[in-house]
């Protein structure tokens, strides 16, 4: 399997270049083009629990298509739903993603939902993150374009929990708020994620739940019209 992002940071576009009977495992609504005499196959991974738990807790699709090449191989084009980026990680063990940021894998590579416990609960990140394992290709997304940087052993970065995309098993992180009360409603920030130890980290940009506020912002109040 050979992948080629183009377009990126903004529009980014995955080209995902399959020999004769190799796969890749996509979100639901992610394939863009294929070509012919790829087969597509539509399922819950990792079975029906594991399924449910990414969709419901992680904020994956429950269904993920599976794209297999024929016998002359093929090409798939995947995109993000966002404005963003594209990165590939070569997995060779086990990584954190943010949930929405998985984008698509290797069969050999295990998505399940694992509980993070409060510290993602006050971080706003559902409940969980992600728990990528396995051997092979792995691609994510991203709002805005992609950050990505290697931690050096006793190293640490403080992060707005918004702007995390992944990071290594190897990471520890803790989640806490900035201030007090007044000025996590006054600053726009609040809650942060300290991430120490050695291995990659990939941010995002841009920031999600900051796009949503300004959103809400530009909308009138609705007129009390009798």
């Amino acid at each position: 399997m050979e992948i080629e992002i183009r377009h990126a940071p903004v529009f980014a576009v995955a080209t995902v270049n399959l020999d004769a009977g190799e796969a890749v495992r996509a979100e639901g609504g992610a394939m863009m083009t294929m070509s012919p005499g790829i087969a597509i196959e539509t399922g819950a991974s990792g079975g029906f629990f594991k399924s449910l738990a990414r969709s419901m807790a992680g904020g994956e699709s429950f269904f993920t298509n599976t794209f297999t090449a024929g016998g002359e191989g093929g090409v798939v084009q995947l995109v993000t739903s966002l404005p963003g980026d594209i990165a590939t990680i070569d997995l060779n063990g086990k990584m954190f993603v943010q949930s929405g940021s998985f984008l698509a894998s290797d069969l050999g590579i295990t998505v399940d939902a694992k509980w993070g416990g409060a510290k993602t609960f006050f971080a706003g990140e559902g409940l969980v993150l992600l728990h990528c394992s396995g051997v092979g290709k792995l691609l994510v997304s991203s709002y805005g374009a992609i950050d990505r940087f290697i931690l050096e052993p006793g190293q640490a970065i403080t992060v707005d929990s918004g702007h995390v995309v992944a990071f290594a098993e190897t990471i520890s992180f803790n989640v806490r708020r900035v201030g007090g009360l007044k000025s996590t409603m006054l600053s726009g920030e609040g809650v942060v994620a300290d991430l120490s130890g050695s291995g990659e980290v990939l941010l995002q940009t841009r920031n999600l739940s900051a796009l949503a506020g300004w959103v809400r912002e530009q909308v009138p109040p609705p007129s009390n019209s009798n």
